[in-house]
């Protein structure tokens, strides 16, 4: 592995794959809006650096930033990666963004000399702390072996699907999937507690069978807690089924039951629950049927 490594952004998934960089041996430059994200990592033995110094210093370089504005922003703007960076490099976007974002960043890159890969992750802040995500990476070969180290250090998995794009191309199916099961058991659950079954029995009752997944053990016992401290946000997945819509509207795909999601996302996006944990779809259902997911009162 590469000595210098830059690691820019710090949110809910990236300041824990930093510290799980920093524990696994790397020397770490980071870069963040949040301070005090930056000086916890800096606490472990990181150092604080702009984004044109670790464009200059680190050989690897890693995102994991809200969209892919903000992403173009930090590779190509005044005083960015782009400016300091040297041929030969590889940068590794993990964020959430569309195909056509990934291959912008990507033939940008390569004028420079510089390998790019799209590395989109999925498992959410608990597995982002215990450094079991699985990556789904678009790009060349060479430059997935040289990474493959460090995607060890931060996930359980990560498999090359092809070239540029079909790492963010694998994320949007993901993301379909995921906050599909999110809605569907947030419906299941509504009707089984308006029915008068306590949700928590049912949950476990159904959990072994064909219902069982790893998105109904993730987000039922959140559910009926009440508990939508952010894991992963609403507004994040909201732009990520925004993205889902337009690249599908762009390929001649109808998505209806996304397009449904997304119209329920944008609901509780005007309730006030953006910034909740995506189980809080379950709190547009809730409020259909006039109830509110809990367990029984024994």
């Amino acid at each position: 592995m590469d000595r210098m490594v830059g690691f820019i952004g710090l949110g809910i998934m990236g300041k824990p794959m930093a510290k799980n960089l920093v524990k696994g041996g790397c020397s770490l430059l980071v870069n963040d809006l949040n301070g005090d994200a930056v000086k916890e990592l800096t606490d472990m033995g990181a150092q604080a650096a702009t984004l044109k110094e670790i464009g200059e210093k680190c050989p690897v370089i890693f995102t994991i930033l809200p969209n892919g504005a903000i992403v173009q922003s930090v590779l190509f703007g005044a005083d960015g990666v782009a400016e300091g960076i040297k041929e030969g490099s590889v940068v590794v976007d993990m964020s959430s963004v569309t195909p056509t974002e990934s291959k912008a960043c990507a033939e940008k890159l390569a004028s420079l000399g510089v390998d790019f890969l799209d590395a989109p992750v999925s498992g959410g802040e608990p597995k982002a702390i215990d450094g079991t995500l699985a990556f789904m990476v678009g790009g060349k070969q060479e430059a997935f072996d040289k990474m493959a180290p460090y995607f060890d250090i931060m996930g359980a998995s990560a498999l090359l699907v092809g070239g540029t794009g079909s790492g963010s191309v694998t994320k949007l199916a993901n993301q379909v999937i995921v906050n599909l099961n999110i809605a569907a058991v947030s419906e299941a659950l509504v009707l089984a507690t308006k029915a008068g079954a306590d949700p928590e029995l049912v949950y476990k009752a159904i959990r072994g069978g064909l219902a069982g997944s790893t998105v109904l053990d993730a987000k039922a016992p959140l559910m009926i807690d009440r508990n939508f401290v952010p894991g992963g946000k609403i507004s994040i997945n909201l732009k990520d089924i925004k993205n889902v819509m337009s690249t599908a509207h762009d390929i001649d795909v109808p998505l209806p039951m996304s397009s449904q999601l997304l119209e329920i996302m944008q609901a509780l996006k005007v309730d006030g629950h953006l910034e909740d944990d995506h189980g809080g779809i379950v709190q547009y259902f809730e409020k259909l049927a006039g109830v509110e997911v809990k367990r029984k009162e024994q």
